[in-house]
């Protein structure tokens, strides 16, 4: 009886210590990811480090997975790492939450977005399956450094782990294609294909449109979504507000206003920047002012918003005196702020004040300027006509012009006669970017001043042989919620033969007003009748032309140009302006121009 007593005392005693060092080790877990919740520093992080090693948590799945979360909280996800895969670590006990942590950590830093993708496959060789959480976070890494190739080799694994039907994988999926270029149409096939649709994926596909310049699809796709009865929120109603942005259109953007106020869709702040924003591109910068005055709480975004769009109207003495309120209520400018103004001081001719300002921004607020900067200093003073003095500014900057000042600078010295120097610029230009078509267009444009046919010619030759296409002008026109598009000789229009005749009797009556057509703009080797046919078949006189056929008398026309408008349809469009009694709003590349009784909002035009 005794013996056996004993015998169970000894098999007894090993069980009670196996228990006790369990409940040693759980006691150290809890203790250990306590301490890592209230962890808020990267020292503290590394004393904590220690403090798992020691208490033999150094392989803990739950430990590890809160010490990766903690770091990346601290922006120390690089640390993490290293701790995760050093040398001795055994990782054969790692699962798919932690997997999943530290690729969440990377794919949401600005630089190692392609980590995320390393440890993914790190975690597919290690033979530990990924999960429906796993790929938002490696598709949000894809479309960070927008690799379509990569995103189409996920999208794959994907429906090979058959998580193709999971509707926030699959919203992911929208997004990391609408980020990648040329990855649209991908983007649209999965929303397509998608057995459920929710809030989020029409607001990825429409803002997807929007990203890439496909405004019209993306108005399309939010009336689409109306149909079918699915509740937007703020975040597609930017999107939304982003789309009528780009295409100029006022009217629908006034109507997505009282959208977003009888559904009782939330205005951010978000949102309502993005208001604010529609309505200084679209024409109505008043409408613009009135909602930032309104708004209760305001960000750098907001007051930047405005001051770009008073800069857009040549409004510059009133986007400097919001600038110094802005100042004056301590909301301290940012580098995007000056660049609002020093646009505002370059369309309105204010040159002594934009030079003052860039002196302001380095010794008041110790902001470096960055080339953006010395782009709109270019910019004032080529505009203002200060052509040698812009070279020599540029000759001083710190940093190297890049292209888009260069451009600046040569469509100055064709404007203002310097056709030798624009010569000289732009071929240095063409040997820096030989595939650049943009500049070839400048050199193809100085030679026509020049009367250079035969260089023009050699030049239209070379990108030919290369295939380079000059960008067609085109005018867009809103007209009953429904966008217009026309481009030069445009004959695709239902209307075109009124068009055309429209045309014809707006050039007759504008003659008879004392119109001389600019036939310096037409850059062909062709007879002066020819040049002012050409001159009235330009986009914005088509678009006019059938605004005059479709609306009311004396109703204001509203178009918006993707190039800059000539120096012939600027003229053109004073005498229109003040013949037929109407206030032509003209959106160009570069700013508004408000036409009425025969003159034009700019100071200048160049």
């Amino acid at each position: 009886m005794q013996y056996h007593a004993i015998k169970r005392s000894k098999r007894i005693v090993p069980a009670l210590k196996t228990t006790a060092i369990a409940a040693n080790k759980r006691e150290a877990e809890q203790s250990c990811l306590a301490l890592l919740q209230a962890c808020d520093a990267v020292p503290k992080l590394a004393q904590l480090h220690g403090h798992v090693l020691k208490l033999g948590l150094r392989n803990n799945p739950l430990v590890l997975t809160k010490f990766t979360s903690t770091a990346s909280d601290l922006k120390a996800i690089d640390y993490a790492s290293s701790f995760l895969f050093a040398p001795d670590a055994d990782t054969r006990l790692y699962d798919s939450f932690l997997f999943n942590t530290i690729i969440r950590a990377y794919a949401q830093t600005s630089h190692g977005k392609h980590k995320a993708l390393c440890f993914y496959n790190v975690m597919l060789e290690g033979a530990v399956l990924p999960n429906k959480f796993t790929y938002p976070f490696v598709l949000k890494a894809c479309a960070g450094l927008g690799d379509l190739n990569l995103g189409t080799s996920v999208h794959g694994s994907v429906v090979k782990f058959g998580f193709d039907d999971d509707v926030h994988v699959c919203n992911t999926m929208v997004h990391m294609y609408c980020c990648c270029n040329g990855g649209i149409e991908s983007a649209r096939k999965v929303f397509d294909e998608m057995p459920k649709l929710d809030s989020v994926s029409w607001s990825a596909m429409i803002g997807g449109y929007v990203r890439v310049g496909w405004s019209t699809d993306a108005v399309d796709l939010f009336r689409e979504m109306q149909m079918v009865g699915v509740r937007p929120d703020e975040i597609t109603m930017v999107s939304v507000l982003s789309a009528c942005t780009d295409l100029g259109a006022l009217e629908l953007g006034k109507w997505v206003e009282s959208y977003i106020d009888k559904e009782g869709i939330q205005k951010t702040v978000e949102l309502s920047n993005a208001l604010i924003d529609m309505f200084s591109k679209c024409g109505d910068v008043e409408k613009a002012l009135k909602l930032f005055r309104n708004m209760s709480g305001r960000t750098i975004v907001s007051w930047t918003s405005v001051i770009d769009g008073l800069a857009m109207h040549g409004r510059g003495m009133e986007a400097m005196s919001l600038f110094e309120e802005m100042i004056g209520t301590g909301v301290a400018p940012d580098d995007v702020a000056f660049i609002g103004l020093f646009s505002a001081c370059s369309h309105s001719g204010l040159v002594e004040k934009g030079k003052s300002y860039f002196s302001s921004m380095v010794e008041n607020f110790h902001i470096v300027p960055k080339i953006e900067h010395y782009g709109c200093m270019v910019d004032m003073l080529c505009r203002a006509g200060l052509v040698k003095e812009a070279l020599e500014f540029i000759q001083k900057m710190p940093i190297e012009p890049n292209p888009i000042v260069l451009r600046t600078l040569i469509s100055a010295c064709r404007a203002h006669g310097e056709l030798k120097l624009g010569e000289s610029i732009t071929k240095e230009l063409i040997r820096n970017e030989p595939m650049q078509e943009s500049n070839y267009v400048l050199l193809s444009n100085i030679y026509a001043k020049m009367t250079h046919w035969e260089k023009k010619a050699k030049i239209r030759e070379v990108m030919d042989k290369r295939g380079m296409k000059k960008i067609p002008g085109s005018t867009m026109i809103e007209l009953d919620h429904e966008i217009y598009e026309f481009v030069a000789g445009d004959k695709s229009h239902k209307q075109y033969k009124q068009i055309y005749e429209m045309v014809d009797k707006m050039g007759r009556e504008m003659k008879r007003a004392g119109y001389v057509p600019t036939t310096s703009e037409v850059l062909l080797d062709i007879d002066e009748e020819d040049k002012e046919d050409a001159l009235n078949r330009h986009s914005e006189k088509l678009a006019i032309a059938f605004a005059l056929l479709n609306t009311p008398p004396g109703t204001p026309i509203r178009i918006v140009k993707n190039l800059r408008v000539c120096n012939d349809c600027h003229s053109a469009t004073k005498f229109i302006s003040k013949i037929y009694n109407r206030e032509i709003v003209v959106r160009d590349r570069n700013r508004f121009h408000h036409f009425k009784d025969g003159m034009c909002s700019c100071r200048d035009f160049w």
